[in-house]
């Protein structure tokens, strides 16, 4: 049982993934004396002005909200100090901390970072998991420092990565383990607390941030890293093609092991309602879920009942890409 008084916490964050550990931080009893995100930004085709998912949390429990642009500014960070909050906790929330910040609270600043340091240091680390093939991800409870995710780790657990995990289901997987390892790591620093790990230098790769080009599918490349990019950037940005010179999105494909094709890569080798199968730089990849321009996500049998008059046709011995 916890006999330590409960923690006077600041809490940073902005997206979903933030929202989740703030959620399960709100059912403990520490005190959440501010909250600390992203400003409203636009969203949506309308462009309308957009609270956070951390924001709307907190509103809805009559939390203290701040939106700073900057965490520079000295009236900024004397507004932190003021709180004299124990420990800042801070999970995607996207503004630079400078020292003065750092050192503010009385146990420092702690981050919620998704991946398994020092692999995959910085923006997105549940994509280069991926698309890099790991069998393995987690989440690491780091002492923040003024390096790019240098800090040394106060606790960590590992999450298979399945090969079926898309960036959405292996988000979903780490926000939940993040805001569970978070409760833990509070429990320790209040009643066992113990040395950090020092992150080993010589295993330090970097998560560096994606482009929507970079989901450019390339024909060229095996059936295997076709497949992760499919799945690394399932929903954002989201893997692409062209057929004719019209791109379209692909949202879930399969592979298909242990077949040769001896056509050209990005050759289409058959259609059926179980998916679009096409050749690769190495191996067979079967499309079975597509979007095009202006229309709702699809599969392989709704393009084939709806024949020629409303999508593109994928005949036999026909190519994609390159675009055009």
């Amino acid at each position: 049982m916890n006999s330590q008084p409960a923690l006077k916490i600041i809490f940073a964050g902005t997206p979903e993934f933030a929202a989740v550990a703030l959620r399960e931080l709100l059912k403990t009893a520490h005190e959440i004396v501010a909250v600390y995100t992203q400003p409203d930004r636009p969203a949506g085709r309308g462009r309308k002005l957009t609270a956070s998912a951390v924001k709307e949390i907190a509103l809805h429990h009559m939390l203290k909200v701040s939106q700073p642009e900057t965490l520079r500014d000295t009236q900024e960070q004397k507004k932190i100090a003021d709180l004299h909050a124990d420990i800042m906790i801070v999970a995607a929330y996207g503004l630079l901390l400078p020292p003065e910040v750092l050192t503010a609270p009385r146990l420092g600043c702690v981050n919620i970072h998704p991946s398994l340091l020092p692999r995959w240091r910085g923006a997105a680390p549940i994509q280069r998991s991926i698309l890099a093939g790991d069998s393995k991800t987690g989440v690491c409870i780091m002492q923040m420092d003024e390096g790019l995710d240098t800090g040394p780790i106060l606790y960590s657990v590992e999450e298979p990565i399945l090969s079926q995990d898309t960036g959405a289901s292996l988000h979903d997987k780490l926000a939940l383990l993040g805001a569970n390892a978070l409760i833990q790591t509070l429990n320790i620093l209040q009643n066992n607390p113990e040395k950090p790990r020092i992150q080993n230098p010589a295993a330090v790769t970097y998560a560096e941030k994606f482009t929507k080009q970079e989901a450019h599918i390339d024909w060229e490349t095996s059936a295997v890293e076709i497949d992760r990019k499919i799945r690394a950037f399932n929903p954002w940005p989201t893997a692409f093609t062209s057929k004719d010179g019209h791109i379209f999105k692909v949202w879930q494909a399969a592979l298909l092991p242990d077949v040769v094709a001896d056509q050209p890569p990005g050759t289409i080798l058959d259609s059926s309602s179980q998916g679009i199968t096409i050749a690769t730089g190495n191996g067979l990849l079967s499309l079975e879920k597509l979007q095009f321009a202006g229309g709702n996500i699809v599969t392989a049998a709704d393009i084939i009942n709806a024949g020629s008059t409303r999508m593109p046709s994928f005949n036999k011995g026909e190519r994609l890409g390159p675009l055009s």
